[in-house]
């Protein structure tokens, strides 16, 4: 954990206490703030007050005496409306923040130096996140590794000069954290996403660029959109060094990939830096983006080529994610559960070419009519969930296919008929370019589902 002191002796109101809010309130309370609690659910309520966070109704609190009100990022800021406690705290000038701008003022105070890595984008932040973490952590350093990615950033070891913390930020997070000022920032790309919450999409691309705007040493941006190549400019133009990245051609300046290569380019001189060839964990033009990117960071805070190599190498990917479950003979199972939409599933289609694909579930606008140019990959698809019917409508006549609704149904076929084709690059991807709602809670229980199934099939040899 990482106490608070910033508001010590002070009076703190904390709002939603799932996961990051409990964790903010635990963090201000060790640090002497004078905290209390309140969510809309009263289970959660329930659950703070069993690890001795006190807690009071909002509504009828005193908001002058209120310091700041502390906002779990998963509650509106702005749209589609604020949330009562945003109201009422603006209504009375109090600050509203997140668990990133308190731990960024921790941080000021006890290691201003310290290697922060915050890292964003609309997709792909993941990823990047841990290949920057593991890369640093090839290197010898004390990591750190939280925020959007799973653990809370305050339920992290406190900042020191020795100890690097690499934190992917969700919108939401930065929406929430005006001071937000990392070491190395990282922005990969923007697209539309979250508008529900944000407005407009360039309002969600103006808080993304906040992320980098304010860095300490260097923005590593993508440039391969137009959002994230004017925010590159601007940044640049208010003095700050910037790494340029793109994946779509070279750069007279920044990290580009070239084939399988990673080129630094500084001063009219390229010059390989890394190598993406063979590194399953690392498939695809999205997972070069990420690599790039992680590079680029890695650079910024001195390791060396050889070190970012190993870490590429070694690098074992994120569950969920392009995630090689196993092999049978000359069979690959992969994992990619998290590709809940259409353009998710693109990437993982582009990289193989004998595929048996399973796909559906809860589906999203649009199903998978953009994934067409990809059908010709697909050797045959197996239908699974609401989604089946639809998709097998869109596949008629372009792309063998069977329905058979259920995830073991589905991993049975693939697999015998993967070994029946005697193709030597068969693939049985899940990446079913849906949700998971119909049939598992999230796409992690769906993904670890596929694994088991994958696991119990006789003569896999499982990934170690």
């Amino acid at each position: 954990m990482i106490p608070v002191s910033t508001f010590a002796g002070l009076k703190v109101a904390v709002f939603g206490l799932g996961g990051s809010g409990l964790a903010s309130a635990s963090a201000l309370f060790a640090g002497g703030a004078d905290v209390i609690g309140w969510d809309d659910d009263s289970k959660r309520i329930a659950h703070a007050r069993q690890a001795g966070i006190p807690t009071t109704d909002l509504h009828e609190v005193d908001w002058s005496r209120i310091a700041a009100l502390v906002l779990a990022p998963g509650v509106p800021l702005t749209h589609p409306a604020p949330h009562w406690t945003v109201q009422l705290a603006r209504a009375a000038g109090v600050e509203v923040i997140g668990d990133i701008e308190l731990f960024c003022r921790e941080r000021r105070r006890l290691a201003p130096d310290s290697p922060f890595v915050a890292i964003t984008g609309t997709n792909g932040k993941s990823t990047t996140t841990a290949l920057i973490a593991h890369l640093l952590a090839t290197a010898g350093y004390d990591v750190q590794l939280g925020g959007n990615i799973g653990t809370a950033i305050l339920s992290l070891a406190p900042p020191d000069t020795g100890r690097a913390h690499v934190i992917e930020c969700s919108s939401y997070q930065i929406d929430l954290a005006p001071t937000l000022d990392p070491k190395i920032g990282v922005l990969l790309n923007v697209s539309e996403d979250h508008l529900d919450r944000h407005g407009t999409l360039k309002a969600y691309a103006a808080v993304k660029e906040r992320l980098v705007a304010r860095v300490q040493d260097t923005a590593v941006i993508g440039v391969d959109d137009e959002w994230c190549r004017a925010a590159a400019d601007r940044i640049a133009r208010a003095g700050k060094t910037v790494v340029r990245v793109s994946v779509q051609g070279a750069l007279g300046e920044g990290i580009y990939v070239h084939g399988e290569e990673i080129i630094l380019a500084t001063g009219g001189v390229a010059k390989p830096i890394a190598l993406l060839g063979g590194i399953g964990s690392l498939r695809g033009v999205h997972n070069a983006q990420n690599a790039a990117c992680a590079t680029a960071a890695a650079l910024a805070l001195g390791l060396d080529a050889k070190v970012i190599q190993q870490g590429l190498w070694s690098f074992p990917g994120l569950a969920h994610r392009m995630e090689e479950i196993g092999r049978k003979g000359d069979i690959l199972f992969v994992n990619d559960s998290k590709a809940t939409n259409a353009d998710a599933a693109a990437r993982a289609l582009a990289c193989f070419t004998d595929i048996f694909w399973i796909a559906g579930g809860k589906p999203k606008t649009g199903g998978i009519v953009s994934l067409a140019e990809f059908f010709p990959r697909i050797r045959k698809a197996y239908l699974i969930g609401e989604a089946a019917t639809d998709f097998a409508a869109t596949l008629d006549g372009k792309a063998d296919h069977v329905i058979v609704r259920t995830l073991d149904r589905a991993v049975a076929a693939a697999a015998k008929d993967a070994e029946a084709s005697g193709r030597k690059g068969a693939v049985v991807l899940l990446s079913p370019a849906c949700a998971s709602f119909d049939q598992y809670p999230n796409f992690e229980v769906r993904g670890d589902k596929f694994r088991e199934l994958v696991r119990a099939i006789p003569g896999v040899v499982p990934r170690q």
